[in-house]
């Protein structure tokens, strides 16, 4: 039985590959406290463990799904990468860089000082700075050297073998360093400066005013009777003089009859007023109206609406400046998410409201659409990817990444998994910019980046299993110490760079650091210690800039080497 379904795998690789996938994902998914294993090196050993049955795999099939991932990777980040580059980021996009340079300099000293060949040093730098998409660039320029086909597949086989020794560490040591060391680093109470910060940022505000993510927005219906501070004010002045929170007028009974109403109607006494507020405020509002049930006038339909900003003229506004526009009368702001990764960004008053953030906004119909035609586009559920522009925009890049430079006899080329990256990048912004094409729904995006990025990995896994074991004992325990050199010094000195060259605010320091090393589960370390998502407002431009960088020196790196 054993013996028959080796044969099958040998026979049809593809299932190979989807074998290893599911072992992986699962091994992937184990772990100890927050700490997993991740998707991608899950998959690797899965590849590695199935690849002892020397199967052989097309490498084109490889290459497909690469150049599909590193598009996603281009897509999900053009919007901050461009913001980054050409407004109020820039100093945040400036310290991706360093940083990036940073972890390709240190990479580069190790690889030189110890004397690794190519293929261990390109995994090592992967490994160490868990940059997955960095093994896809290497293994083009590796391939593209013109060496000797058996040297060439050493070298290939080199690869995971370094990156499976170092990626522990790499993924570890930066949280630890991050939340541990750093507020140390850094000489501060992290959660007291996260405090202040958002006490800053709701400076004149009551309270938690900015705070409604985690309110749910209700309506009840009031009887005006005597004593109503909102008897004989227009409803738009009865709104604005409510300070204590955002309360607006839905709906109106008058004389038994629901009439309609604008902002200057004048409420009188004896009216039943449908207002709509977060729970908080309704029940302050009971204290000085009569709260009466009222089916019929209670049935506003509302709905909650993903709002993606694209409007350049609202661009950099602040939450409390959005909040005063006319346009956003009758509508809750419950969730921010930013970047590639879809973090969550605090909601303060003075947040301020970026292109490409996606707002979650409560409301009526009427309300909402009022606001997504002021600033931006509905992200409306679907499942159609606008693949006429995907298939054009993967073409055109590769092409442009084909183009080959020789330079003092070595071939400099960004190759065409490099041209699919930048193509995503530009491809990403401009649907930011203009929402009228390339749409790529998040269950699309995510099937393109963690898909493409881990049958990637499978293949690679699969391919040097029967000389990973011999490549194991080759590179020895000094490939793993050389990893915590190559993770450490980097997140040991951006901190203090952060701090004394860019002067970054110590309550988003970590999160600009976490960004730069494009470590998600770092910040999320530092959120525990902050007790807040503070520091998250410094992870998206960082990240952005750094994932295109960290991935494109896997080719730099190999061009340095040779």
């Amino acid at each position: 039985m054993i013996e028959w379904i080796a044969d099958t795998l040998r026979a049809y690789p593809e299932l190979a590959i989807f074998l290893t996938l599911g072992i992986g994902y699962w091994l992937g998914g184990l772990g100890v406290g927050k700490f997993t294993l991740g998707s991608v090196t899950g998959v690797l050993l899965a590849g590695v463990l199935v690849g002892q049955l020397d199967i052989e795999i097309s490498s084109q099939v490889k290459s497909v799904f690469f150049i599909m991932f590193l598009f996603a990777v281009g897509y999900g980040v053009g919007p901050q990468f461009v913001r980054g580059i050409a407004t109020d980021g820039l100093p945040q996009a400036i310290f991706g860089v360093v940083i990036s340079v940073l972890c390709l300099t240190c990479a580069y000293i190790a690889i030189k000082i110890q004397g690794y060949d190519l293929g261990f040093g390109a995994g090592l730098y992967a490994g160490a700075t868990t940059i997955s998409a960095a093994i896809g660039l290497a293994t083009d320029a590796i391939s593209g050297l013109g060496k000797a086909a058996d040297e060439t597949k050493t070298l290939l086989s080199q690869i995971p073998v370094a990156y499976a020794i170092t990626y522990l560490w790499g993924t570890v040591g930066t949280g630890i360093i991050l939340s541990q060391i750093g507020p140390k680093l850094l000489g501060i109470n992290l959660a007291e400066e996260c405090a202040r910060y958002e006490k800053e940022m709701s400076a004149g505000l009551p309270a938690g005013s900015g705070q409604t993510a985690w309110h749910q927005v209700e309506m009840r219906a009031f009887d005006l009777r005597d004593g109503s501070r909102a008897i004989g004010k227009s409803v738009g002045e009865a709104e604005r003089s409510y300070k204590e929170g955002r309360a607006f007028v839905e709906g109106i009974r008058r004389d038994g009859h629901i009439v309609d109403f604008d902002e200057s109607t004048i409420l009188q006494k004896g009216d039943i007023v449908a207002v709509s507020a977060r729970r908080d405020v309704l029940v302050a509002l009971a204290n000085d109206s009569h709260e009466i049930d009222d089916a019929e006038l209670l049935q506003v339909p509302a709905e909650k609406v993903d709002l993606v900003v694209t409007r350049k003229d609202h661009a950099g506004n602040t939450i409390m400046e959005l909040a005063g526009e006319k346009f956003a009368r009758g509508v809750y702001l419950s969730k921010i998410t930013r970047g590639a990764t879809s973090v969550d960004i605090p909601i303060l008053p003075k947040t301020k409201i970026h292109r490409g953030d996606v707002l979650t906004i409560i409301g009526t119909r009427k309300h909402t659409d009022a606001v997504v035609a002021n600033l931006g586009y509905a992200d409306r559920p679907t499942d159609a990817t606008d693949m006429i522009w995907v298939g054009l925009a993967i073409f055109l890049g590769g092409l442009i990444g084909a183009v080959t430079v020789p330079v003092s006899g070595v071939p400099i080329t960004l190759s065409t998994s490099g041209g699919a990256l930048i193509a995503g990048i530009l491809m990403g912004w401009l649907r930011g910019v203009h929402p009228t094409f390339g749409r790529v729904p998040s269950g699309a995006l995510w099937m393109m980046n963690s898909v493409g990025l881990n049958v990637f990995i499978a293949i690679v896994g699969i391919s040097s299993g029967p000389t990973f074991i011999s490549g194991l004992k080759e590179a020895g325990f000094g490939l793993f110490f050389w990893g915590i050199f190559v993770t450490s010094v980097p997140m040991l000195l951006a901190p203090l760079i952060g701090k004394y060259v860019f002067k970054f605010d110590p309550a988003i320091n970590l999160g600009c650091c976490g960004g730069a090393r494009t470590s998600t589960a770092s910040v999320a370390m530092v959120g525990d210690v902050a007790k807040s998502n503070v520091p998250m407002l410094g992870y998206t431009v960082p990240y952005a800039v750094s994932n295109t960088l960290l991935t494109l020196w896997g080719l730099v790196l190999v061009l340095m080497l040779t």
